[in-house]
């Protein structure tokens, strides 16, 4: 059976006790090509050392997988509503598209903070953004936990892909430094911890070590922070850790992005090609006994100048090369090249054509149309088109509604996150009356406007 995503879903919340004392929540989608998702809800705990934010982990794990090789990370920033964003991540159409590529599980913390506080205060976010107050630990138990209701233990030691912003941004860094040994790559977007040297007492200088120059790390920040009286430190953070990390020959790079400042912008356009391109360089192959990382080949590379806008194979790299953007292969260079130009990436290749598209006839409503479709892997979902009898009916979202100017299916919020409330892929064709006949086709639009193949008729 073709997997896709369905659009409704059957949900079972038990509560039970368990590691330390967590309730866990599962959820199952009435599609058998869906995909299952699982959480795990941590208290907040007053021991000395302990996490002291509560925190619940939504995983996303595609359907047909044998054996999970990884677990991409997309973890939130600091403040209420970044963590209530980061409660939808996992049910995001596009970073699914890149997990389940490569059978990977995809994980949406959210931290439980009480307020917009950034420092070690009650209920503030420094509290989990420095993963050494415990969330480290939290963390590492609840993938424990989420390969055991999911019957794949081995996400329990599987490695990460880890993408983080601002807060998050921080959380991931630091992460690297502790865990680089599981660590395929890393996104950092609008932090990174080297913004923290002798700033904040209570954040001690991270201990590198020659393993951690050997993670994949791109920096990103939005050119509309620098100078910013409340973002410029992100961009600081961007060039210190590149700045801080490069000269140990570490695969880093950063990718400026003209458009936007603090919010992420188009920046999965250019972060999910990477860590395709990661993957594919680090994960060991499939059946293999251990899950020892590869390390990264470097005869691919691209090299750039810091601030440029221009790569090149890195044999024909003309500067200091330990002073340059580290790219990681073509594909990755060209797309870097665009996104430092325009902040978005293109994509001139149409996505697969929706399918299992049924149509119920609703009284004195209408026929409802539902189907399901995979995303594109370049550019996600901008949209559908659905038609009726061989003509165009109606266009899913009718106009553009974020900041990314372009449409987008699920919208795309300042944390990179679906909008709420996630749509349903269906659609009511009130103009229908009661007795007609019609066939309903379905076609998707990528992020770029480039439609697919019409799905199969439904009648």
């Amino acid at each position: 059976m073709k997997k896709g995503i369905s659009t409704f879903f059957l949900t079972m919340v038990i509560s039970l006790s368990g590691l330390d004392g967590m309730t866990q929540v599962v959820s199952i989608a009435s599609s058998p090509s869906a995909g299952r998702y699982f959480q795990v809800e941590y208290p907040p705990s007053a021991a000395a050392g302990e996490l002291q934010i509560g925190v619940t982990y939504t995983l996303w794990i595609p359907d047909g997988v044998k054996t999970i090789r990884g677990v991409i990370v997309h973890q939130h920033g600091a403040g209420t509503s970044a963590s209530k964003a980061g409660a939808n991540a996992a049910y995001d159409l596009h970073w699914q598209a890149l997990a389940r590529k490569w059978d990977c599980a995809l994980l949406g913390p959210s931290y439980h903070v009480l307020n917009e506080g950034t420092q070690i205060g009650p209920g503030e976010a420094e509290l989990w953004y420095d993963p050494r107050r415990g969330s480290d630990k939290v963390f590492c138990n609840a993938l424990v936990a989420l390969g055991e209701k999911a019957g794949h233990p081995e996400i329990g030691s599987a490695p990460w892909c880890l993408w983080g912003h601002s807060g998050g941004a921080q959380w991931i860094s630091q992460m690297t430094v502790m865990h680089p040994d599981r660590v395929v790559a890393a996104w950092i977007r609008s932090g990174g911890t080297t913004k923290f040297h002798s700033r904040h007492p209570e954040w001690p200088d991270p201990e590198l070590t020659e393993a951690v120059y050997s993670v994949p790390i791109f920096a990103n920040a939005g050119v509309r922070e620098k100078g910013s009286a409340q973002f410029n430190g992100s961009w600081i953070g961007m060039l210190a850790t590149f700045e801080e990390y490069r000269p140990h020959g570490a695969p880093v790079g950063i990718a400026p992005d003209p458009l936007t400042s603090h919010d992420c912008g188009g920046s999965r356009y250019m972060a999910i090609p990477f860590f395709d391109a990661c993957l594919a360089i680090r994960l060991p192959n499939k059946g293999a006994k251990t899950q020892t990382l590869k390390p990264v080949d470097m005869s691919k590379a691209w090299l750039a100048d810091e601030l440029g806008d221009t790569a090149v194979p890195a044999a024909e790299y003309k500067g200091d090369i330990k002073k340059s953007v580290w790219l990681p292969n073509a594909t990755v260079a060209r797309a870097w090249m665009e996104y430092v130009k325009t902040g978005t990436v293109g994509d001139l290749t149409p996505p697969p054509a929706p399918f299992d598209v049924k149509v119920a006839e609703i009284p004195n409503k209408g026929n409802e149309i539902t189907w399901s479709a995979e995303a594109d892997l370049e550019s996600g979902i901008g949209g559908f088109i659905i038609m009726r009898d061989g003509k165009s009916l109606a266009r899913l979202p009718a106009a553009v509604q974020n900041g990314l100017l372009r449409p987008t299916f699920q919208g795309v919020s300042f944390h990179d996150t679906p909008d709420v409330p996630v749509p349903g892929m269906r659609y009511l064709d009130a103009s229908s009356h009661t007795g007609e006949k019609h066939a309903y086709t379905v076609v998707t639009l990528n992020g770029a406007g480039v439609p697919s193949k019409p799905s199969k008729p439904a009648k």
